[in-house]
């Protein structure tokens, strides 16, 4: 199938990742089959428009910028994102995809930064997280976690010791906004010892939650 269906193509300043602060266009589809209570987009679950890949090709050539983040929802669940992918890296552009870690990595276009989502016990849906993943992920991918606890925070120090990932990936924690207190992870970060990147979502600071940003 040539066509995907889309939320929004948007252009913005890239909120997460270690690309954050760059000009980025935001291809977000629709559709997700996880329900993480924090979540902050349940309005791409349904809503959207079905469209070509070349017409998106074309939409995000009107901006000034070759970097390009694909998201969601859940961008894996619908397969010929694969195909977007692999044609935006062909044309020269930088692209991510933000997943959820439930879906399978293994057949993205190894020129893909992936910025793969552990699911902690309090998200609600730990049990989705597709283990497998971690021994997809390469140099410059990053391990997101948000944290909604210091117990899911105690939770994902463990993964990063049983883990013990190659150098180049990162793990990011961010707070679960509202609920936890930036300074207080931080601190909690601090005292860990572990090598753990604080994220904060800088495109909420501007923006807040506006649609489109």
């Amino acid at each position: 199938m040539n066509t995907l269906k889309i939320n929004e193509i948007f252009y913005s300043i890239q909120g997460e990742s270690i690309r954050c602060g760059l000009p980025t266009v935001f291809v977000r589809l629709t559709g997700c089959p996880l329900r993480c209570h924090y979540c902050d987009t349940a309005y791409a679950f349904h809503q959207g428009q079905r469209q070509s890949i070349e017409s998106i090709i074309e939409t995000i050539q009107h901006y000034p910028t070759q970097t390009v983040c694909v998201t969601g929802g859940e961008p894996l669940a619908q397969p010929a994102v694969l195909t977007l992918i692999t044609q935006l890296c062909d044309l020269g552009y930088a692209v991510s995809i933000e997943t959820s870690g439930a879906m399978d990595i293994s057949t993205l276009d190894t020129r893909t930064m992936i910025i793969m989502d552990l699911k902690t016990p309090d998200s609600g849906e730990v049990d989705r997280n597709k283990w497998e993943n971690i021994a997809h992920l390469k140099a410059l991918d990053q391990l997101k976690i948000v944290i909604c606890s210091e117990f899911d925070f105690q939770w994902a120090c463990e993964q990063i010791k049983r883990y013990n990932l190659p150098s180049g990936i990162e793990w990011l924690f961010s707070p679960m906004t509202p609920g936890i207190n930036p300074t207080q992870l931080a601190q909690w970060i601090l005292d860990s010892g572990l090598p753990i990147r604080l994220q904060l979502q800088i495109h909420k600071i501007l923006w807040h939650d506006t649609p489109g940003h």
